[in-house]
């Protein structure tokens, strides 16, 4: 199988270094900051989207001046105040053992998710690193996953997307792939049953044993697990 994994909420817990630069880059425009513990709703969407919404407007002068702000402290510091949740490098081991390939997914720019997976070691399960590009080109998962499809020549029915968020089922039932929803993230079950999950994960210790049980024939891709 070919497994795209998301990055945010679902690899990794970067609740402390976006919201930090969050609200960094709203002071810097002179802005107030929510509490971080109310941000945790950035995390997942493109950041020009939570920046418009921070900012109550439509401005894309105003929205690249903010994500300019947040990727000064970013870039440097940010990106590192995250941690890896506990059993994800085993199970990503344990997949990559067991013959599947694993790529990155992410709406994060890739010069800075390649940073970030290198930096907590996990580059190494990794058949190849998608992101979006800094002006924002693919930092929706429709776009990406379709883009990683295309560049990797896989199929959809041998293929599955993994992630905390809608965004992430969204983009996988728009591009015909199965989306698997992992509950230790920042979306609810609810967000991701009703985004179009056929499954759910509990923990990261549980996802090896998922995978055993995807079934693909020529006449229809089914996901179940044991």
């Amino acid at each position: 199988m070919n497994l795209l994994f998301d990055l945010d909420g679902t690899l990794t817990n970067p609740f402390q270094g976006i919201t930090t630069c969050i609200a960094y880059a709203l002071e810097k425009m002179g802005r107030p900051s929510p509490p971080g513990k109310e941000l945790g709703w950035c995390i997942g969407p493109p950041l020009r989207s939570s920046f418009a919404k921070l900012l109550a407007c439509d401005d894309p002068e105003l929205i690249e001046k903010a994500l300019g702000f947040y990727r000064e402290r970013f870039g440097t510091v940010g990106l590192f105040e995250n941690k890896v949740y506990d059993g994800i490098p085993e199970a990503l081991g344990a997949l990559q053992t067991m013959g599947h390939r694993l790529y990155l997914a992410t709406s994060k720019p890739g010069v800075y998710a390649e940073r970030i997976i290198t930096h907590f070691g996990l580059a190494r399960y990794f058949t190849r690193i998608y992101g979006a590009e800094l002006d924002g080109t693919r930092n929706d998962k429709t776009g990406l996953i379709s883009h990683i499809l295309e560049r990797e020549s896989i199929t959809v029915r041998e293929t599955v997307m993994i992630g905390d968020r809608k965004y992430d089922m969204i983009g996988a039932g728009e591009n015909g792939v199965c989306g698997l929803g992992v509950l230790w993230g920042y979306g609810t079950r609810d967000e991701l049953e009703s985004s179009g999950a056929s499954a759910f994960i509990e923990n990261p210790h549980n996802l090896p044993g998922a995978f055993p049980a995807v079934k693909v024939d020529t006449r229809f891709y089914k996901f179940e697990l044991s």
